[in-house]
């Protein structure tokens, strides 16, 4: 709401005389908001928004014009970079909550949608997706903003910015190689687990992560060792000969967080994971 102010003044003979001055308000009937589905995201990601215009006054606004700036920021001394990518084909229009004909998307980046109407008393609602990319911020404390605009005839442009984070917490990959491949009966066998944590906070020993494996055939003579260290039975795992189950003691299993690097001349991110490695020896029963 603008508030603006008028007055006149009178001359003649060389004197000038002024009017009261009056005020007045400019209420704006038109008001956008926008909203993601989730307030957080990932590398890679989905990310759904929402797009609400009202229209509180009694004429219809008509073939607006919606643009996303999909989050668009500075880095560097002068490079920009885009953190999203509209996902084509995920628009849905809808005007009193009545589905509509798609818009025209007359452009995907920044996200330019036109032929919006909202009618007097009533609200428009542009639904879509846009996925992170290489240039999202990783690591903690990063964050995207990105702003919707508003613009059309007979009004100043309007605006509604959302911010979503980085989703703090552990991101966990293991995979499993044996060496050697092909071995002889009762030869000796090394499984290798490396352990990748992807996200911005570590894995401590308060984590309640457990390692488990079930040997088939089961091992003798078994060995464990974990980033180095020799594990003991009953200390750091379990095993039984039996039934070749493996089973890390609660608190043994450590992970650094990933490191989260962006490239200074091109903006994009990558993610170094953290890793952990356990190595299990011993002889097929």
């Amino acid at each position: 709401m603008a508030t603006f102010f008028n007055q006149a003044t009178l001359s003649y003979n060389g004197t000038v005389t002024s009017s009261n001055i009056t005020a007045g308000e400019i209420i704006d009937v038109l008001s956008v908001t926008k909203n993601a589905v989730s307030d957080t995201y990932t590398a890679d990601s989905e990310n759904v928004y929402i797009i609400s215009i009202v229209n509180t006054g009694s004429s219809c606004y008509r073939d607006l014009t919606v643009t996303d700036d999909l989050g668009e920021y500075n880095f560097g001394e002068s490079g920009t970079a885009v953190p999203l990518t509209y996902s084509e084909g995920s628009l849905t229009y809808y005007v009193n909550g009545v589905a509509q004909a798609d818009p025209v998307v007359v452009s995907t980046s920044p996200l330019t949608v036109t032929g919006i109407n909202v009618p007097a008393g009533g609200n428009a609602m542009l639904i879509y997706s846009a996925d992170t990319n290489s240039f999202a911020p990783l690591g903690d404390e990063a964050e995207i903003v990105n702003t919707a605009t508003v613009s059309g005839e007979g009004f100043t442009p309007i605006t509604a910015s959302e911010t979503i984070a980085y989703a703090e917490g552990v991101d966990l990959a293991i995979s499993k190689s044996l060496s050697p491949a092909a071995v002889e009966e009762n030869g000796e066998v090394t499984y290798t687990f490396v352990i990748q944590n992807f996200g911005a906070v570590p894995v401590e020993a308060d984590s309640n992560v457990v390692f488990s494996d079930t040997f088939t055939p089961a091992l003798t003579e078994l060995t464990a060792e974990f980033n180095g260290e020799a594990w003991a039975s009953g200390t750091n795992y379990a095993y039984d000969p039996d039934t070749g189950v493996f089973t890390s003691i609660d608190g043994q299993i450590t992970v650094p967080a990933a490191q989260f690097i962006q490239n200074e001349d091109t903006g994009e991110w990558t993610a170094q994971a953290g890793v952990s490695t356990i190595i299990i020896k011993g002889r097929l029963a």
